[in-house]
């Protein structure tokens, strides 16, 4: 289905990104995968693709707030595998506090990551699907920018963030075939929710139950694959926000 297709996936060590990396090499994409870190995660997730799905993949480290490294990322991935089809930024962090406790650190750290960081790669990466008149863009949203959560007005902000950016570059590069969406999380079974499985606000799920992973990397997959949607936020929380 995404035989010579090539993904950029940020943050695609672990968690939601790992998945989104082992599920779009299974549909046949070739598989670049960004991280911030760990680097023995990020070749494990590596390995496997290639191990289980045959996709030729290489992994990078990158600090996707930084404009100018984001530049030669992107640069070093087309001289490594020729073109970029689909983006998927994934990576972001976390620093929860009330608000009226913030620190401005916590509050830019995480807008720079989060929110600048999917700039930054959109920025970089369009000039290729404009020259391929061409793309998917898919940007990890979260329930938490339709809807918000106390005491993480930097994370909420940054996603709606996300959104907003998301349907302002969709209506930019539609004309030239280019789709750009959102995939919004709710609550997922993965590092940075560790502690919530029997928390109220799990309880709150309709579905009586935390997401995994792998269904957020279901819905990345749709869009990767959907040439007919663009400026969708899809949301992937069990019914939470609805």
């Amino acid at each position: 289905m995404l035989k010579g297709n090539v993904a950029l996936i940020t943050g695609g060590s672990r968690g939601i990104g790992a998945a989104v990396a082992k599920k779009l090499a299974s549909l046949g994409a070739d598989v670049a995968i960004v991280y911030s870190g760990n680097a023995e995660a990020a070749d494990a997730v590596c390995q496997e693709c290639r191990d289980n799905y045959g996709a030729n993949t290489r992994a990078y480290c990158c600090n996707v707030a930084d404009f100018a490294a984001v530049k030669e990322l992107v640069s070093q991935v087309k001289r490594d595998f020729g073109t970029v089809n689909i983006l998927v930024n994934n990576a972001g962090i976390t620093r929860d506090g009330l608000i009226a406790t913030m620190r401005e650190q916590d509050f830019d750290e995480v807008l720079s990551v989060n929110l600048k960081g999917v700039f930054n790669l959109i920025r970089h990466c369009t000039g290729i699907f404009l020259r391929n008149w061409g793309g998917r863009i898919i940007n990890i949203a979260s329930v938490t920018g339709i809807m918000g959560n106390a005491g993480q007005a930097n994370y909420a902000a940054s996603k709606a963030g996300i959104i907003g950016l998301t349907k302002s570059v969709a209506r930019e590069l539609a004309p030239r075939g280019i789709t750009c969406n959102a995939v919004a999380p709710g609550f997922i079974d993965t590092d940075m929710t560790k502690g919530l499985q029997d928390s109220p606000l799990a309880a709150a799920i309709p579905l009586g139950h935390m997401g995994t992973p792998e269904d957020v990397a279901d819905a990345v997959a749709y869009l990767a694959c959907a040439g007919y949607v663009t400026g969708e936020v899809i949301r992937v929380d069990g019914g939470i926000a609805m």
